[in-house]
């Protein structure tokens, strides 16, 4: 016997159970169908009618799954049972084990249709959900993850919860037909003890959310703190932060370069280099064909987890194009485009959106069903050979790592599948290749380049990773950032056309005009699902950004109505804003997200956009509730600072004295280019830019700053107005003038 505790409930486990025989699932009114296909039964369930791809994978298990709504809470409370609730993302690789190994199984089915109502849920599509209970299991268990496996009382409240479970007991820890049993077991014979249980988890939730009374807006200690906290973590060794498995958290890059910029630490910057140039050289990088995996399983950013999230590129690629800007070093624009290309390429739907992520696993061969992790992305070296030949598989082999039994060390190879194969990371310089092979600098460059092309071209012929191709408003707002400061510091055109795509997908597809509400997902020609806080807030940065990409006043407003509009629905009077409306139905409870992760919190990205739109309109109640939401989470940023970067990175702007460069000049004309051009080559976080053309658009923004309206050009040239909590400086049309302006080097006695 052994126990497993959560919370206030204990239960006792037996030890491994025998396999039960194979059965038919549920009774026939269930929601399953079952049809014979070749001599074998072919299930599906009401799952089929989903827009998801994460549910759909699960549309043709024997479980009578339901979509998270009435139907299943009804069926709940109508039959007293208690809510198996399991919730994932299409491209979760452990997601696609459990579905396998376990849903599919007609045995396991047959006792979850016996003893539960389950629910299928896609974290993507609903992270209010996602996040309620994600919480719970980690205050219960200490850790999460995906896929998440909950059990629920009828009205919503958790009394046990855990990550993947093998179908049969292993190393000491049930399986899923054990936990079943026990399950069913506890709710019938202490039914009370679990609502007592359930009752607890659900007012510990509830007190996570409450703002901290009396609190105040931290000061300069407490970035020097975080930053100080951040310098412990560091890998001095493969540069990122903490052990393994270790993430990107571009969040922490854009916490470190401004505080770079405010205090000329230069070992934040140093940080930040090592880590971006050690993760673009390894094998969480895709060598051949661009973007980012999610993770490295090790310290060293080598073997990554596969999967590719459309939230990683944008993000990175705004890390990478900061750190051009501060260092002019063309490397890290290269990695920029890199991920930009990538994300254009294959990540694109043909109206503009962008589509969500790219599966981890794939099939190993094509017409066989046996599908592995990373088997689309790893190359053996007679596979390179056979594409290089002998001397250039050679020289490729030594910059890349390559060796003949595979570089994947055993440890990280779980399943072992990745036995005799490489991932490319980058291990010698073109130099040192070079030199090994009596070859010239220039000529191992062309011969790398040219073996990319055809090593991608070749590996394009096999089974693709599967695309999710849902397009969520949230990620693409934060890939309309990304694309649109590409634009700006590449001088790159078509970055800026793609990110004006995808805001225009979103209004016409994915946006009420009249209710002024956003919804989230789109998807096989319709959008569905009521948008949550970080859809608002990552589209209106992304809107802003926009806006200083191609001065189209549009963006900007339609950024003020979203932000007034998200005041309404999610404002919380104590700071900050809940991730739910008020009237979202079936929510336990109404959370504050804060942590910023992979992803930024949305409060973190709602924080700042308060501030820059406090800077355009000079609106003080926008300034006032910047200020309450780093109240709110003040004690947070003082005791577990380093887990809101970003928020970190918020208070640095609110703390600063933000500038506001303002471009009297035509439009696409070369000497307002050229002053823009100053701008947008420097690495200035804290400011607002804005263009006041002199016409239609220049009143529009008077509308909002009066002090615009009077601007314009000086003897007939682009001019810029360099201000300071609008104090302007004098206007300059002479570029020499601006950039020592903008660096802070210019003095009154300085000449034009």
């Amino acid at each position: 016997m052994f126990t497993l505790a959560v919370g206030t409930l204990c239960l006792a486990w037996p030890g491994p159970a025998a396999r039960a025989q194979t059965v038919e699932p549920g009774p026939s009114g269930s929601g399953v169908r079952v049809e014979i296909v070749d001599g074998k039964p072919r299930y599906t369930n009401r799952l089929i009618e989903s827009k998801s791809p994460y549910l759909l994978l699960h549309a043709h298990n024997p479980v009578d799954w339901f979509p998270w709504g009435d139907e299943a809470f009804d069926k709940a409370r109508r039959e007293g049972k208690p809510l198996f609730v399991s919730v994932g993302y299409s491209t979760c690789h452990w997601c696609h084990v459990m579905e396998q190994e376990s849903f599919s199984d007609p045995a396991i089915a047959a006792i979850m249709n016996e003893y539960f109502v389950c629910i299928k849920v896609d974290r993507e599509e609903r992270p209010d959900l996602d996040r309620v209970y994600m919480s719970y299991l980690q205050t219960a268990i200490g850790s999460g993850g995906w896929p998440m496996t909950l059990f629920l009382t009828p009205d919503l409240k958790p009394f046990f919860g855990g990550t993947y479970y093998p179908p049969d007991d292993r190393a000491g820890r049930p399986g899923l037909r054990t936990l079943f049993r026990q399950v069913h077991q506890a709710w019938t014979t202490g039914h009370g003890q679990l609502l007592q249980t359930a009752e607890k988890s659900t007012q510990l939730l509830s007190s996570h959310v409450r703002a901290a009374v009396g609190a105040t807006k931290p000061g300069q200690p407490v970035l020097d703190q975080i930053y100080q906290r951040t310098r412990t973590s560091y890998d001095a060794t493969y540069g990122g932060f903490g052990k393994a498995p270790k993430f990107p958290r571009p969040v922490v890059f854009n916490f470190l370069l401004r505080y770079y910029a405010r205090t000329g630490d230069k070992a934040a910057l140093d940080m930040t280099v090592a880590s971006l140039r050690a993760m673009a050289g390894g094998g969480i990088h895709d060598q051949l064909a661009g973007g980012f995996h999610r993770y490295s399983t090790d310290a060293s950013w080598h073997v990554p987890h596969f999967e590719k999230m459309l939230y990683d590129q944008a993000e990175l690629a705004i890390s990478y194009l900061e750190a051009y800007q501060i260092t002019k070093e063309t490397y890290f624009a290269d990695v920029a485009r890199d991920i930009l290309d990538y994300v254009l390429r294959d990540m694109r739907g043909p109206e503009g959106g962008f589509y969500s992520a790219e599966d981890a696993d794939s099939a190993i061969e094509k017409g066989r069903p046996e599908h592995a992790e990373g088997a689309f992305y790893v190359w053996s070296a007679d596979q390179i050979r056979q594409v290089l030949g002998d001397e250039r598989a050679a020289m490729f082999d030594l910059y890349y790592g390559v060796t003949p039994s595979g570089n994947v060390p055993a440890q990280q190879d779980v399943q072992g599948q990745l036995k005799g194969r490489n991932v490319l990371i980058v291990q010698q310089t073109p130099a040192q290749v070079a030199a090994r092979f009596g070859k010239s600098e220039s000529d191992v460059r062309a011969l790398l380049t040219a073996a990319r092309r055809e090593l991608s071209a070749a590996r394009a012929g096999r089974p693709h990773p599967p695309l999710d191709d849902k397009v969520l408003v949230a990620w693409n707002g934060l890939m309309i950032s990304a694309f649109a400061r590409a634009a700006q510091v590449l001088d790159e055109p078509r970055y800026a056309e793609a990110a004006r795509t995808s805001a225009v997908f979103i209004e016409s597809r994915m946006y009420d005009s009249r209710t002024g509400l956003l919804k989230r997902r789109y998807r096989d020609g319709s959008a569905d699902i009521d948008a949550v806080l970080e859809d608002y807030a990552f589209l209106i940065q992304g809107l802003l950004d926009l806006y200083e990409t191609s001065f189209e006043v549009k963006w900007l407003s339609w950024a003020v109505r979203l932000q007034e509009r998200q005041d309404a629905l999610f404002w919380d009077k104590g700071g900050g804003y809940f991730a739910t409306r008020a009237e979202a139905s079936h929510v336990l409870v109404r959370m504050k997200d804060n942590y910023d992760g992979p992803e930024p919190s949305a409060n973190s990205v709602a924080a700042m956009n308060l501030l820059r739109l406090s800077q355009v309109t000079d609106r003080k109640d926008w300034r006032d509730k910047a200020d309450a939401t780093f109240a709110a989470f003040a004690e947070r940023l003082g005791s577990q600072g380093t887990a809101l970067p970003q928020l970190a990175a918020a208070l640095d702007f609110s703390l600063s004295k933000p500038k506001q460069i303002i471009i009297a000049g035509e439009p696409g004309a070369a000497d307002t280019k050229a002053m823009l051009r100053l701008v947008h080559e420097r690495f200035i976080p804290n400011k607002v830019l804005l263009l006041a053309d002199g016409g239609a658009a220049q009143k529009q923004l008077a509308g909002w700053l009066s002090v615009i309206g009077s601007l314009t050009r000086t003897n007939g040239r682009a001019t810029a107005y360099i201000c300071e909590d609008f104090v302007c400086r004098l206007p300059t049309s002479d570029p020499a003038t601006a950039a020592r302006l903008l660096d802070g080097t210019w003095k009154p006695d300085s000449k034009q």
